[in-house]
């Protein structure tokens, strides 16, 4: 490690922090992913800014009365001290490089901060195989062409895991006898994936991106250029932007009835749509709720005949037409009250219950490069059998693709498609290659 940045215990805290002038406090932990994501950025930092900000680690858990006194509960946290005196963001969890500057830029004068960031040397990296997205089907992908001895960088705007790092439990992948936690076995994946040689650039920004020239920038800084480029990214609920929503997101608030309906046996769960996906999956749901209540916001369904024919024959479904949410509401362990509103009176209800399951559509993240695509109506990628897009040398993969089923093992079997494609393509191409110097 540098010597720009300085290991502290408590006893130093005083002195090294609070009597320091401008300060940047790294509390971290071992075996903490997120912590190694930051470690890369806080070392380049430091070289910017050390002589105007002082870089300090802190080793949470031999310092934990320290951090329980400054309400420090996760790592890594970041926090920026003027004079003593907290100051910006307290930073948690996938910390971006521009998080941090933001921060800087308190602690120093705009001029200043303009001075030491034009300081900064952009650098170009080449790899084979660039995949753009960390969730199941980037981290299955970059184990194969890793594995296969081609130089592979996965890009993550987050953390490794994608959607399924936030899910409760997952009781439907192979090679699991017992259900396990949704973060664990992207933990275990991601971790695979390293143990392979793909190289991570974790919690970034990808500040500009060319698909024809297969090259992006990351953080403003790095260029990174490929042979070839897979597009990970997977896609979103569409959110209702109600509160609640985002905060109890696997606490009570799921999006998935595949995954999460088991977990509903006996139970009363609200569920907030009215279209195929809802109705749809508020069948399976009955399956193991023993009450199911729909909240829609028309006063009739927009499901396909079949699937509403079905849900109303259904003893367990009742359905409340013309509300819409309003808050989401957690007492204990999970999410057990829903506000609703009457479209028509604007009085305001709660229903009781065990969780909630939002289907309002799903987004594909392709929003800043979806001009580069051939897509379908619906704004997925289209690929052909494996999974190449209309773009020579550019693969989509996952939840992005246009495609009937989006499931961790559907994204799985993409990625192992595209890595053993783009595999066979390069070996064919080196050989050629080799032939026409010869």
């Amino acid at each position: 490690m540098s010597d720009r940045i300085k290991y502290i215990s408590s006893v130093e805290f005083e002195k090294e922090v609070l009597k320091a002038g401008n300060v940047v406090v790294d509390f971290y932990s071992t075996e903490c992913p997120p912590c190694e994501a930051l470690a890369n950025k806080f070392e380049s930092l430091s070289e910017t800014y050390s002589d105007d900000i002082k870089f300090i680690k802190i080793f949470r858990q031999e310092n934990k009365d320290l951090a329980k006194s400054l309400g420090v509960s996760s790592s890594p946290t970041l926090l920026f001290y003027s004079n003593g005196e907290l100051i910006g963001d307290r930073l948690t969890g996938g910390i971006k490089r521009s998080e941090i500057v933001k921060n800087f830029e308190l602690l120093v004068s705009h001029e200043r901060a303009t001075e030491l960031k034009s300081r900064i040397e952009p650098y170009s990296t080449e790899c084979d195989v660039l995949i753009i997205g960390g969730g199941p089907a980037g981290l299955s992908a970059a184990i194969y062409t890793a594995q296969a001895k081609l130089k592979t960088i996965v890009v993550d705007k987050d953390l490794p895991g994608g959607q399924v790092k936030v899910t409760h439990l997952v009781s439907n992948y192979p090679g699991f006898s017992e259900p396990i936690s949704g973060y664990m076995l992207m933990h275990h994946m991601a971790e695979q994936t390293k143990a392979a040689g793909a190289e991570f650039r974790q919690a970034v920004d990808i500040t500009e991106s060319d698909f024809e020239n297969r090259f992006i920038v990351v953080d403003g800084i790095e260029k990174i250029s490929a042979k070839k480029i897979i597009i990970a990214t997977g896609s979103s609920p569409r959110p209702l932007n109600v509160k609640g929503e985002l905060e109890y997101k696997g606490q009570g608030i799921s999006y998935c009835a595949t995954c999460d309906a088991k977990f509903y046996e006996g139970k009363h769960v609200v569920v907030i749509g009215g279209g195929n996906s809802a109705i749809e999956e508020s069948s399976f749901i009955s399956k193991f709720a023993s009450k199911i209540t729909i909240v829609h916001q028309f006063d009739t369904l927009q499901a396909n005949k079949l699937a509403q024919e079905k849900a109303f024959a259904d003893p367990k479904i009742s359905f409340i037409f013309e509300h819409e949410p309003r808050e989401f509401i957690k007492n204990g362990d999970s999410v057990n009250e829903v506000l609703v509103e009457d479209l028509n009176t604007h009085e305001l209800k709660t229903i009781n219950c065990d969780g909630a399951f939002i289907f309002a559509g799903m987004t594909p993240n392709i929003s800043e490069i979806k001009q580069y695509f051939k897509l379908d109506k619906w704004g997925y990628i289209i690929t052909d059998a494996n999974m190449k897009t209309n773009l020579e040398n550019i693969y989509a993969i996952g939840d992005v693709v246009s495609k009937q089923f989006r499931q961790i093992t559907t994204a799985v079997s993409d990625g192992t498609i595209a890595a053993i494609s783009i595999s066979k393509e390069l070996e064919t191409e080196s050989v050629t290659e080799v032939l026409i110097n010869s």
